[in-house]
C-alpha cells in the first residue's frame, strides 16, 4: 500500500508517450529516467528507496520494476518514469532495449567499490555513446553510507584499497562530459532527492559540451 501511494506501476508500453499516475484522468507526459552501472552498486535500492520513501529492508529484485513517480521542481509538477537495468554482462544484449526514448541517463557506481568507478569510463559512457549519442547523464556516486562502515573498510584495506572521496567523482564527472555529480545514500536517503531533481533539471536545461576540452566541462556539484 506504501508503495502504491508513493509511486504508481506503469502499465502504459515503453513506447507509449504518455502515461498517468491514476491521480488525474489527464494524460501527462512521462519523462523517462534509466539507470545503469556495474552490477551490486545498489542502483536497486536507489530506485526503491526513492519511489518508495523507505530503504528496502527484505528482498530486493535483480532489476526494479518500472514505477512514474510525481515530482514537483520549480513549481512544476513532472512525471517522472524509473526505468532499473541489470548491470551484469549477461544482460549487454538486453540492456541497450530499454534505451530508446529516454530523456537522461543516471550513470552510477559506489564510492566504496572502485571497479565501478573505473568501469564508469571504460564500459558504461561507451556504450551510451554508441546506443544513445544525445541524451545527456548525470554521474552517480551511490552507497555513501558505508565511506565510514568498520567491515567495508576492512575489505577494503585487504585489497589495499580506499573509499572514493567527493573529488574523485568530481573528476570523473568532468572528464567523461556529465552534466553533474551527486553523491547519495538509498539508506539514509541522504541526497537522494536531489538525483531526481536534477534528473529532471538536466532534461529541460542541458549543458552543453565543450569540443575536444575534458577540463572546460562544467559541472555541478551537489551533495
Amino acid at each position: 500500500a506504501a508503495a502504491a501511494a508513493a509511486a504508481a506501476r506503469m502499465n502504459c508500453k515503453e513506447e507509449d508517450d504518455n502515461c498517468t499516475d491514476g491521480s488525474s484522468n489527464n494524460a501527462k507526459k512521462m519523462l523517462k529516467c534509466v539507470v545503469v552501472g556495474d552490477g551490486a552498486v545498489g542502483k536497486t535500492c536507489l530506485l526503491m528507496s526513492y519511489a518508495n520513501d523507505a530503504f528496502p529492508e527484505e528482498y530486493v529484485p535483480t532489476v526494479f520494476d518500472h514505477y512514474a513517480v510525481t515530482v514537483t521542481v520549480g513549481g512544476q509538477q513532472h512525471l517522472l518514469g524509473l526505468y532499473d537495468t541489470a548491470g551484469q554482462e549477461d544482460y549487454n544484449q538486453l540492456r541497450p532495449l530499454s534505451y530508446p526514448n529516454t530523456d537522461v541517463f543516471l550513470i552510477c557506481f559506489s564510492v566504496v567499490n572502485p571497479a565501478s568507478y573505473h568501469n564508469v569510463q571504460e564500459e558504461w559512457v561507451p556504450e551510451l555513446k554508441v546506443c544513445m549519442p544525445n541524451v545527456p547523464y548525470v554521474l552517480i556516486g551511490t552507497q555513501i553510507d558505508l565511506r565510514d562502515d568498520p567491515k567495508t573498510l576492512a575489505r577494503l584495506l585487504y585489497m589495499k584499497e580506499k573509499p572514493l572521496t567527493y573529488e574523485h567523482g568530481v573528476k570523473l564527472a568532468k572528464e567523461i562530459g556529465a552534466q553533474c555529480y551527486l553523491e547519495c545514500s538509498a539508506l539514509t536517503q541522504k541526497g537522494l532527492k536531489t538525483v531526481f531533481d536534477e534528473a529532471i533539471l538536466t532534461i529541460f536545461h542541458p549543458k552543453k559540451k565543450k569540443k575536444r576540452c575534458a577540463k572546460c566541462h562544467s559541472c555541478c556539484t551537489i551533495v
